[in-house]
């Protein structure tokens, strides 16, 4: 019986040599469940108190004599003006597959004023697909008027002018605070035909949004 005894006990304790097959599953497992928890902590959007954070206004000023068009890969850029803000990341749109890919990677949605409010932005439903800037209100009245969203808020297709900017155009994440800089372009192209800015920060619907050649993009510390 003694030497039962010990044979049973080897069994058990061999459970729990840290080489088994079962115990590696384990620790995969959870390694993995602590990076999906560390991914969505890095990826959420950031939430702020309520309050006005980007009181600023959109800055767009007249071309200079040196601001002539130029090329990137296989499409021709026209400026049409400079284009500088300060804003509140509102959702941000990755495009990989569709014809202007190519040229704009990026779509940001942004706001400042009262769209960069929590209290405004946590009673409408934001999204963005096929380069278009969604926002929808589950209550009646919306948060504000509808005509003050579309007066501070915008889609912005992002040129990013370098890999490094391409690189924090894809990291940006909603909530961010950012400075961006660059000029609004009339852009032309196989595939794209000729796609023009806008030139308005009140205008919505199709060919409301502005075309950026980014040449700056920093996080703005809060």
């Amino acid at each position: 019986m003694s030497g039962l005894g010990t044979f049973v006990r080897q069994r058990r304790a061999s459970k729990l040599l840290p080489d088994s097959p079962k115990m590696k599953s384990v620790s995969f497992f959870a390694a993995l469940v602590l990076a999906c928890f560390a991914y969505s902590r890095l990826t959420a959007p950031i939430v702020y108190p309520p309050g006005v954070l980007i009181p600023t206004e959109p800055s767009q000023t007249a071309l200079s004599p040196d601001d002539s068009a130029f090329d990137t890969g296989k499409f021709h850029l026209q400026p049409l003006a400079h284009f500088a803000l300060d804003a509140r990341v509102l959702h941000r749109k990755i495009y990989r597959y569709d014809r202007p890919s190519a040229l704009v990677p990026v779509d940001l949605a942004v706001g400042w004023g009262a769209m960069s409010d929590q209290a405004v932005l946590d009673q409408l439903s934001l999204s963005q697909s096929a380069r278009f800037f969604w926002y929808h209100w589950q209550h009646n009245p919306p948060p504000i008027p509808e005509n003050e969203i579309i007066a501070h808020a915008t889609n912005l297709h992002l040129s990013p002018s370098s890999r490094s900017i391409a690189t924090r155009c894809k990291k940006l994440r909603a909530g961010e605070l950012v400075h961006l800089s660059g000029l609004l372009v009339e852009a032309t192209g196989p595939e794209i035909g000729t796609w023009r800015s806008s030139l308005s920060r009140t205008d919505s619907g199709n060919g409301a949004c502005e075309l950026v050649w980014v040449e700056d993009l920093r996080e703005i510390a809060r």
